[in-house]
């Protein structure tokens, strides 16, 4: 084994010696590499063709890496600033409703000087098949709320009664609530009935006016407002507007379906009518 690994190696070095001397000779006699080189190169040409395409290629795919990068992170800047645009757009929106809704509380407070009134947020909504109800964030130590006073929006639209004080917290019964009832006036020509709630109509988000005398036109849109009979609501609050009008099935009497005029269930800020004029 070893001699023949021997003679391997020997045949070997020999041929790459005389591969070398035809190479000097070849030089020497052509002045350039001669037959020798040029059957290297021939050999070699597809070689270096392939390598050349290769590395084109790879020089394409890092270029378009770098740019794939380079826009990707063109992009993220981009939606970086979009982001801080609808942020700021947001602030901005929020704050000029928060101006708005100012405005509109200091208007409400010049058109009712003569009554005081407690401002509260929402805290909740407790609405059942049989109540609703809402509780406020003022209570016996941190306002003047007391039982009985009349719960209104920014615009003056009453939404209901509050019915319980805590220390911080109180709750409010909506107009919707089965056991609200107010003495009211119909439209413009101040003809009296009773709004009250109503266990059917309370899950569609209305009320009832009730006790209509036969003579009282009533009609689809009259505004019904409170009387303030009674010292029990102030005068002049709106509730609502009339929908329908319908015969009581017993055939005795009519009673007409009240839309209020602001859906409850959006509004997050009341007031409570601490103080107001009576009327007899």
């Amino acid at each position: 084994m070893k001699t023949l690994f021997n003679k391997k190696t020997i045949l070997i070095t020999a041929a790459a010696l005389i591969f070398a001397m035809i190479t000097l000779v070849s030089v020497n006699v052509y002045g350039t590499g001669g037959p020798v080189t040029g059957l290297a190169n021939a050999v070699s040409s597809p070689l270096r063709a392939l390598m050349s395409t290769v590395a084109h290629a790879f020089e394409s795919i890092y270029g378009n890496l770098l740019r794939y990068e380079q826009t990707r992170n063109e992009l993220e800047e981009a939606l970086l600033q979009i982001a801080i645009l609808r942020q700021n757009y947001a602030d901005a929106s929020e704050l000029a409703t928060e101006n708005e809704q100012l405005r509109e509380i200091l208007g409400f407070r010049e058109r009712n000087p003569e009554r005081n009134l407690e401002e509260a947020g929402i805290l909740s909504w407790s609405s059942t098949n049989w109540s609703s109800s809402f509780t406020i964030d003022r209570g016996s130590n941190n306002s003047d709320i007391s039982i009985g006073n009349s719960v209104v929006t920014r615009f003056g639209a009453l939404v209901g009664i509050v019915t319980d004080v805590g220390p911080t917290t109180s709750t409010v019964v909506s107009v919707l609530d089965t056991t609200f009832s107010a003495h009211v006036l119909i439209g413009e020509g101040g003809r009296s009935a009773t709004a009250k709630g109503d266990f059917s109509l309370m899950n569609q988000g209305r009320l009832m006016l009730d006790h209509i005398d036969d003579d009282i036109p009533v009609m689809r849109g009259n505004a019904i407002v409170t009387s303030g009979e009674w010292g029990v609501f102030p005068p002049g609050l709106i509730i609502g507007e009339v929908e329908d009008i319908f015969n009581h099935s017993t055939g005795l009497g009519r009673y007409a379906t009240i839309r209020p005029v602001v859906a409850l269930d959006t509004i997050t800020l009341v007031f409570a009518i601490t103080e107001f004029e009576f009327v007899f």
